[in-house]
């Protein structure tokens, strides 16, 4: 309509419309690169306030308050930077907008009467005109405040777009096997490193080869593989080489969700839900029912501590089992995944918060109640693995030796010295004999 009206005055709209589309482009291209610099520094303030949070008691113990706050601090306070940075920036969109309606105004008024003058325009043409600039001008208003607001998502959309586009190392196969014949788990020549094709390999050479329904012992010094060793059976990581089979088929051939079902682990630090402690349970076997809740509790010795709750069975934990000893935890753990039944028990150094006695319980429990079970159990004490079928040694992430407690007290070097200075009241594997 303006073009209709005085195609020369209609020029005064495209030279704002084009300057205003550069101040608009200008403004997104700065606030784009500072807001991801503040969705960046969101990472630094919140992973600060968690490691506050979960580890509050050790910030006590260490009486690391003012230290921890300063910390915050200081991230709070660049984050607080940054955000007035780019919303001053973006605060500019306003006037430059007001300033591009009534440079438009202006012009009009000015050239416009010059027109009246010469007789070549009438009052109300310049009227029409007017309201038009506004109409145009308010809408151009509206368009640059949505444009705002996209650069405020695009770093947002950024983040999600990383999560979204990340692709899953471990895949199920085209044609997955569903059913795991049994608890027969053999290392095939395996190597592992966790950053594949870079860094230190894990485990070297592994040739290990374990009967369904055998307690096997795992024993070693920190680090020297005894973790990576079984989350390799579960398939929570691929081998760098060789293979490993669970029930005569390699792990990879496997859908993942069956084989996991069948492969129960129970970590050392374990994790409890809030709800009651049957909820918790159910969590190995949804359709358990009471009564074999507390089959499994009896055979993880959980059943003496729940009966002295007034509640008992019916007691709430709240989230992260706070309410619980860590002996406490770890028994719950045990029994719940006894609920599910597996063909090949984890006990990952799961009995470390509980004594002797009750760790020899457990044990002799274990035997009885899932006897076709293969059982890996991996301790720091002798007494947690000396009854195993075979005992595994673990050093540098190669085998030193797999025998009998007995055979491997002749035999192994390793093993005999930590024997010995555990006998002797010394400490665990870290500690010379």
């Amino acid at each position: 309509m303006c073009f209709l009206i005085n195609r020369s005055l209609s020029l005064i709209f495209l030279g704002g419309l084009c300057f205003l589309a550069v101040i608009v482009a200008v403004i997104t291209r700065l606030t784009t690169r500072i807001f991801r610099r503040v969705f960046d520094q969101y990472d630094g303030l919140n992973a600060s306030v968690q490691e506050n949070v979960t580890a509050i008691r050790v910030v006590k113990a260490y009486v690391r308050e003012k230290y921890e706050n300063k910390k915050f601090g200081k991230a709070a306070e660049l984050l607080y930077r940054l955000s007035v940075k780019a919303e001053g920036i973006l605060a500019l969109n306003n006037p430059a907008m007001m300033l591009v309606v009534y440079a438009c105004i202006i012009a009009v008024s000015w050239f416009g009467a010059h027109y009246i003058v010469l007789g070549t325009m009438s009052t109300g043409d310049i009227t029409s005109l007017f309201s038009y600039i506004m109409s145009v001008m308010m809408s151009l208003m509206m368009l640059s405040m949505i444009f705002v607001m996209i650069t405020m998502s695009t770093a947002s959309v950024r983040r999600i777009s990383e999560v979204l586009r990340e692709q899953p190392e471990l895949h199920d196969p085209d044609s997955p096997v569903k059913e795991v014949a049994d608890g027969s788990i053999d290392f095939d020549h395996v190597t592992f490193a966790y950053r594949q094709g870079k860094g230190e390999e894990t485990l070297t050479d592994l040739d290990l080869h374990i009967r369904s329904g055998e307690t096997i012992g795992v024993i070693g010094g920190t680090g020297c593989g005894k973790s990576s060793l079984v989350n390799l059976i579960s398939r929570l990581y691929d081998v760098s080489s060789g293979s490993v089979r669970v029930g005569g088929r390699d792990v990879r051939e496997y859908d993942m969700e069956a084989l996991r079902e069948q492969v129960s682990v129970v970590l050392q630090k374990n994790v409890l839900f809030s709800g009651t402690i049957l909820d918790n349970l159910r969590w190995g076997n949804p359709g358990a029912t009471e009564e074999e809740c507390r089959e499994a509790c009896r055979a993880a010795c959980a059943d003496e501590f729940i009966e002295k709750f007034p509640e008992g069975y019916h007691t709430w934990i709240e989230r992260g089992g706070t309410n619980v000893s860590g002996g406490q935890k770890q028994r719950l753990c045990i029994a719940r995944a006894l609920l599910k039944k597996p063909k090949v028990l984890i006990l990952d150094d799961s009995t470390s918060a509980v004594d002797t006695a009750t760790d020899a319980k457990i044990r002799s429990a274990l035997r009885t109640v899932i006897p076709g079970t293969t059982k890996i159990i991996i301790a720091q004490r002798i007494s947690s693995v000396q009854d195993a079928d075979r005992i595994l040694v673990l050093e540098g992430g190669r085998i030193n030796g797999f025998d009998t407690h007995e055979n491997l007290l002749k035999t192994n070097v390793i093993y005999r010295d930590i024997y010995e200075s555990q006998t002797r009241g010394g400490g665990d594997f870290d500690m010379p004999a």
